[in-house]
């Protein structure tokens, strides 16, 4: 009876003894699921492996090349289209080339506008304005293109004055006066106009009258310009109103030969303000 009893019991006392002791480890195992706690001997992270050759060639033609999909670059810019250098007319000369700049930068040239020494013009005796020309400068073979806007030079054994832009182009600004070639571009009719002579250029008028007294008797016309030059005014005599350079030219040569005279051949700009260089 007593056995039976104690085994009869023992059941219980079995579970009172563990029952305690899974509460326990329930409660362990619910608090660490809250609260981890970290390992702090964690290993340190990877270092980054280097990038493979073909890896690397890969991403550099990937910068280099643009995808498909992106969008066209931007155009460059047009450049200003730059008008093409007339053929040469065929008429060329060649002589000495001077320039000139102060002091006649900013006054008025011979076809009415401002002279500006920094553009690529000139002047020549003849030539009708806005006649372009190549300069060749002969000691060294460099060459521009200018624009006749002015007459001149007024200089024996000279055939044209350059500004100092052009000078500088043909490298004579230096040398001061330097041989050239002369070619007239374009289709220029040179023959066209009226042409005379002048003999001479006095800062007295009286001179200037004086001698167109005198000339008179055997040529006709003469008559006197003045021009207002950055030395002050002079009074230039002119003999004839002639169609023609070449008859002018005959007419010239009289005037050297029985006169005594450094004559210079001129073209006569009619319906512009009187102007030159010297």
């Amino acid at each position: 009876m007593i056995l039976a009893r104690a085994s009869a019991c023992r059941p219980a006392v079995l579970y009172l003894l563990y029952f305690p002791a899974f509460v326990f480890l329930l409660t362990l195992s619910g608090c660490a699921s809250r609260n981890p706690i970290a390992d702090r001997r964690q290993p340190p992270p990877a270092q980054p492996s280097e990038t493979p050759p073909a890896t690397s060639e890969a991403s550099k033609r990937a910068t280099d090349v643009p995808e498909t999909t992106a969008s066209p670059p931007t155009p460059a810019p047009k450049r200003r289209k730059i008008a093409p250098i007339p053929a040469p007319s065929g008429y060329t000369e060649e002589g000495n080339a001077s320039w000139y700049g102060v002091p006649f930068h900013g006054r008025r040239a011979s076809n009415g506008e401002i002279y500006d020494m920094y553009k690529l013009t000139a002047a020549h005796r003849t030539l009708p304005f806005e006649t372009m020309v190549r300069v060749t400068n002969l000691s060294n073979g460099k060459s521009t293109v200018v624009r006749i806007t002015d007459r001149g030079p007024f200089v024996e054994n000279r055939i044209i004055d350059l500004s100092l832009a052009a000078a500088r182009e043909i490298e004579s600004v230096g040398p001061g006066i330097v041989p050239v070639r002369v070619e007239v571009l374009g289709n220029v009719d040179l023959t066209t106009g009226f042409f005379t002579v002048q003999v001479g250029a006095f800062r007295d008028r009286a001179n200037a009258e004086r001698l167109r007294d005198r000339l008179i008797q055997s040529y006709s016309p003469i008559f006197i310009q003045p021009y207002d030059s950055p030395d002050g005014m002079f009074y230039r005599v002119r003999v004839g109103k002639i169609s023609g350079e070449d008859a002018t030219r005959t007419l010239s040569d009289q005037l050297r030969d029985r006169e005594g005279f450094t004559p210079f051949v001129t073209r006569l700009d009619e319906g512009v303000p009187t102007g030159g260089i010297r």
